[in-house]
């Protein structure tokens, strides 16, 4: 998967909360929206005035983002109510980070189909 394929899924599964996830299509999602607000605290920066921007986006991205962690923790096993986690100061943003890193499990689990199967079920790490 590839970023323009991560972004088109995300916003086209904009509050969809069941299925998985991959890796690529969480840390390609969050390579894109990090790159977005790059430009918008620049554009910020430059003109003031349109500093609404950055929070229309990030209300933009809210359900969409929360959307692929959430599936992102059903790839690995765990039920997404997992990312409350964050709310513990740091041991929980670095737990979760540790298993947004981790790899999908290897075949279907209670949250569905491995995303890396193909249609003859091989698995494509």
């Amino acid at each position: 998967m590839n970023m323009s394929e991560a972004v088109s899924t995300c916003l086209h599964k904009y509050a969809d909360f069941s299925g998985r996830a991959r890796r690529s299509e969480y840390w390609y999602w969050s390579l894109a929206t990090g790159i977005v607000n790059l430009v918008l605290s620049a554009i910020t920066g430059v003109i003031p005035e349109l500093s609404f921007l950055s929070g229309l986006f990030s209300l933009a991205i809210l359900l969409p983002g929360l959307a692929v962690c959430w599936r992102r923790l059903h790839d690995i096993g765990k039920s997404g109510a997992w990312y409350f986690i964050v709310l513990v100061p740091i041991v929980g943003w670095i737990l979760l980070l540790v298993w947004f890193c981790q790899d999908s499990d290897a075949g279907d689990n209670m949250y569905g189909s491995n995303p890396k199967a193909n249609s003859f079920g091989a698995y494509n790490p």
